[in-house]
């Protein structure tokens, strides 16, 4: 009787182990049919940025001329990519890859979630409820939590006086809850735009929340920043960096990045960059 039960039991083994190497030969096989789907789409990338990346070598000092079609070409070509991806995902439901495929086409700033929410929706419910499924589920819910048309999460946080600030206290106004951190170029050479905007509307009930995401023991560095870009509004940050607690829940991992909430809370505008900010607000104070 027990040697039966060990050989039961080592059947049982020996099944398990086939069928892990079953899925892994599926899986395997799924994500080279992904990347002979995308091989195309990556080759135009990898040529575009060796392209530019020699131009740029044969200068003597590295110059922008050019930079902004670069940057053009380069966008269409990720989008071209991207709906290569997204007709995978719809064409393979019951390919665990499909989960790879669809947690890049989100990316670290998703331009549409609930599309994506969709994509993931149809997938098969084994993929959906498997580990990697679960995981990519759980990450889109926290997309959803600060897409546009959803309430603001409200958190405290100390400013540079290390005095409590609540967004809560916004309640009744327009407010641009901006991420930043001294160290960001981009973010810097963004900060005249957002002074002269909020220069311009401040009266007319709009305000504005700086979170910074500088580093540990890099307090001066932010106060300098501050003051050297004459940001006269409220800031706030835990400088933690990357771990900062209000980045986290917003999903912020890439800066600058901001967020429109309007009186009674609601986000109702994301990433507005250069005249995008202006032309936003002259709509709704016009």
């Amino acid at each position: 009787m027990k040697r039966t039960f060990l050989l039961s039991a080592a059947c049982c083994l020996y099944a398990g182990s086939l069928l892990a190497q079953t899925d892994t030969a599926a899986l395997t096989r799924q994500k080279s049919e992904l990347k002979a789907a995308l091989q195309d789409a990556d080759k135009k990338l990898d040529d575009r940025q060796r392209a530019w990346t020699d131009a740029q070598q044969a200068k003597q000092k590295y110059d922008t001329i050019g930079l902004g079609q670069y940057r053009y070409e380069m966008h269409a070509l990720k989008m071209e990519r991207k709906k290569l991806e997204i007709n995978f995902i719809q064409q393979h439901p019951g390919y665990l890859a499909s989960l790879d495929a669809l947690k890049d086409v989100i990316g670290p700033i998703p331009d549409d979630i609930l599309m994506y929410d969709r994509l993931f929706k149809g997938l098969k419910k084994t993929v959906r409820q498997s580990e990697p499924g679960s995981n990519l589920q759980k990450l889109i819910a926290r997309y959803m939590a600060v897409r546009i048309g959803a309430q603001a999460p409200l958190f405290s946080a100390a400013d540079t006086a290390g005095h409590p600030v609540n967004l809560s206290d916004f309640k009744g106004k327009y407010v641009l809850l901006d991420f930043w951190a001294s160290w960001c170029g981009p973010c810097r050479e963004e900060n005249p735009i957002v002074v002269a905007d909020y220069h311009r509307f401040k009266d007319k009930n709009f305000d504005i929340l700086s979170v910074s995401l500088d580093q540990p023991g890099k307090k001066d560095a932010w106060e300098k920043a501050i003051r050297q870009d004459s940001l006269t509004w409220q800031h706030v940050s835990d400088l933690k960096y990357w771990d900062s607690a209000v980045a986290k829940l917003y999903m912020v991992r890439s800066i600058p990045q901001n967020f429109l909430i309007d009186p009674q809370g609601k986000i109702i505008a994301k990433d507005l960059r250069g005249e995008q900010l202006a032309q936003k607000l002259e709509e709704i104070f016009k």
